[in-house]
């Protein structure tokens, strides 16, 4: 296991280099002059010509990448915002929590709906059980995030006054934006597991397992979904992921100071450092929990563990 893991990491890099090339390619040839970001448009060329000598624009784009990969990964330096002359990294791990709880959150409600909706339906396959399941996942799929959450905090914020509309604070501020994002979570999470479902359910164990009179909520629960799992895993995983980067709909709508909104003003502003140091950073974390639910895997089924189990007797 220990084996995979280092070789699961070490191929994380040519992937986290990659990503580091192609942001700072689209970032280096986008229309625009980070010395007029920085300094306006009201300064004398003399001044902007001393900033981009200063910021080493001056140089050529080989140049200046290579001094760029050393800086991120030798020195772990993302840069400074051209907007407001802060560091980067100390930014991104200022605001990364509020995103990490919001998307967390958002994926445990996702499989709290999802993975039963998913189980009900493939249980009950054509019934109207299963009609209903699906009809609720589509209808969670089909409404965008940033309208469920404008309707949830109209609803129990302005209406009833239960929560508050936004910002952050205790747990009571998250409801709101995690709900947004997880139902629109749950009708994928609901439509892998009742696919996986319907897989497991036809295997000879599961008749075997019922033909020797084990309880059907065993038959189920203890044997079929622990099976079907592996695919919800990698959904969930993937998910987990995207909302990491693309939680910035609900954090817009709920002013939460996370990632996700200091890359929406980062884009705006045209802040270079900012948008490539946050794009990196979210591949880098991307990487660390898709190895984390591969390593989950040999948890939920032992046929895995035992393939790892095995090669390491071999060799």
């Amino acid at each position: 296991m220990i084996r995979y893991i280092i070789k699961r990491v070490l191929l994380m890099i040519p992937v986290i280099l990659g990503v580091t090339w192609i942001i700072f390619t689209i970032m280096h040839f986008t229309p625009g002059d980070p010395a007029v970001i920085i300094l306006g448009t009201e300064v004398s060329e003399d001044l902007l010509e001393a900033k981009r000598v200063e910021l080493g624009l001056n140089r050529s784009y080989l140049a200046q990448f290579l001094d760029y990969l050393k800086d991120v990964f030798l020195h772990f330096d993302l840069g400074t915002s051209y907007v407001n002359g802060k560091s980067v990294s100390a930014e991104i791990f200022q605001r990364f929590p509020y995103t990490f709880r919001v998307a967390s959150l958002s994926v445990c409600i996702s499989l709290l709906i999802g993975i039963p909706l998913g189980v009900v339906a493939a249980v009950n396959q054509y019934s109207w059980k299963d009609n209903a399941s699906m009809t609720v996942a589509l209808v969670g799929i089909s409404m965008p995030g940033f309208w469920v959450g404008q309707m949830l905090s109209l609803l129990f914020a302005l209406t009833l006054g239960w929560l508050p509309a936004s910002g952050v604070g205790g747990p009571q501020y998250y409801i709101l934006p995690c709900l947004a994002i997880g139902l629109s979570g749950c009708a994928s999470i609901a439509r892998q597991t009742r696919s996986s479902m319907l897989e497991v359910i036809r295997q000879d164990y599961i008749v075997t397992a019922r033909a020797k009179g084990v309880i059907e909520n065993k038959v189920i629960y203890g044997h079929g979904l622990r099976n079907a799992l592996i695919p919800v895993i990698t959904q969930a995983g993937s998910s987990f992921g995207i909302q990491l980067g693309g939680a910035l709909v609900s954090e817009t709508v709920f002013s939460i100071p996370g990632l996700g909104t200091y890359m929406m003003t980062a884009i705006s502003s045209r802040d270079y450092p900012a948008i490539q140091g946050a794009v990196i950073y979210v591949a880098i974390i991307f990487g660390l929990v898709m190895l984390v639910v591969d390593l989950l895997y040999a948890f939920i089924d032992p046929r895995i563990k035992a393939q790892y189990s095995g090669k390491r007797r071999r060799k």
